[in-house]
């Protein structure tokens, strides 16, 4: 644990109320980082800034000082511009990873015939490479980190291999939202490949991964987190069987009450800090 007495929450998710609202979760997630934010820690939020998010009316702008970052992947570079936004009714900020490519369509994962878009296994990887190298740059080393949504899901495992080493990241504890299924489709082919982002990650690091379905990446999530929270009661049972607890990892059944009141994953917050 580091000597610094702030206590440090990043919450890193694909939705959040008011931006973006795929299940439940996303309003339990504002109202826990605004009641985290409340008792005293230090919160952060990171997510896509899908091209459905309306910038005037969320007042998002740009962060320049963050801007200048290059994401690559499988050798290719992708321009990564930075956005920024205050939480409605909190003095809390969220920061949005835009890139023209992968985020300026007016749509979040599928097209206008409801077709899955062809890359968003690479949409994934972007913004998950995107968020660790923007608090990397930061310099705001998060005592928990909490991922949240299918494209999260490979946070986990890099922070586990690639970024194992990298100060920023030398005391997080890693907690994973497992949710029901967002989609029946499978990443494109090429997710295994480039997914593969340096020489710390080994293909066998990705075996719970490779059938690309939302099922596996909710699982190689699982496997890499410290904590897995339940973020439904209608989960898979090969994900419930997967992810039992263990000496080495706990799991917080899903509980209906927290619509109302977060307190619980507040203390899951509080306990991993001073763990």
């Amino acid at each position: 644990m580091s000597a610094d007495t702030k206590k440090r929450v990043l919450i890193i998710a694909n939705e959040l109320s008011p931006y973006t609202e795929f299940t439940d979760f996303a309003q339990i997630l504002n109202k826990l980082a605004i009641k985290t934010f409340d008792s005293g820690i230090e919160v952060r939020v990171i997510m896509p800034r899908f091209g459905v998010i309306n910038e005037r009316r969320h007042r998002l702008h740009e962060v320049v000082r963050l801007s200048g970052i290059n994401v690559i992947i499988d050798k290719d570079d992708y321009p990564l511009i930075i956005k920024v936004a205050s939480l409605p009714n909190a003095r809390l900020q969220v920061y949005f990873m835009d890139n023209e490519d992968y985020f300026k369509r007016k749509a979040v994962f599928r097209d206008d015939q409801d077709n899955f878009f062809d890359d968003n296994a690479e949409r994934m990887i972007f913004f998950c490479k995107s968020a660790l190298e923007t608090v990397k740059k930061f310099g705001w080393p998060p005592h928990v980190i909490h991922c949240h949504g299918w494209m999260t899901s490979l946070i986990p495992l890099y922070l586990k291999t690639t970024y194992k080493k990298e100060p920023v990241f030398g005391y997080s504890k890693i907690v994973y939202t497992a949710q029901a299924n967002q989609f029946k489709e499978k990443l494109n082919p090429n997710f295994m490949k480039k997914a593969l982002i340096s020489n710390e990650i080994k293909e066998k690091d990705l075996d719970s991964y490779k059938e690309g379905t939302n099922t596996a990446l909710t699982i190689g999530a699982g496997k890499s987190a410290d904590v897995v929270v339940f973020g439904s009661d209608k989960m898979e049972k090969k994900v419930v069987d997967e992810l039992k607890p263990s000496r080495y990892k706990k799991v917080l059944k899903y509980d209906a009450g927290w619509k109302e009141d977060v307190t619980p994953l507040l203390e899951l917050y509080k306990s991993l800090t001073e763990s």
